[in-house]
């Protein structure tokens, strides 16, 4: 069960880092409300999962599938730039959340 929280934890945040965005400096209402919502959602998932997934993993997955996903959707929906050093840069750092997970078993 605390996978599933640890991947709700992820959703939320990405959730709220998305309407961070549209929020434009917490000048919109709804996306600014959606963004206080996702965080307190994502922290509390998080925590739930730290009662048994050790932090370094759980922190490291949450960090690197929080930045795979919120860069697709930077890519897909805002249409930030894609370039090469980037799709590499995110594939490292995927890589070595692998790492760590490995190192934990």
């Amino acid at each position: 069960m605390n996978w599933i929280y640890l991947i709700l934890a992820i959703i939320f945040e990405t959730i709220a880092t998305t309407f961070l965005k549209m929020s434009n400096g917490f000048s919109v209402l709804l996306p600014s409300a959606g963004t206080i919502a996702g965080y307190i959602l994502c922290f509390l998932f998080l925590s739930y999962a730290l009662k048994t997934i050790d932090i370094s993993v759980a922190y490291a997955i949450w960090g690197a599938f929080g930045i795979l996903l919120v860069s697709v959707i930077g890519i897909v929906f805002f249409h930030e730039a894609v370039s090469f050093l980037k799709v590499v840069s995110i594939l490292l750092i995927i890589l070595g959340t692998a790492g760590l997970r490995l190192a934990a078993s």
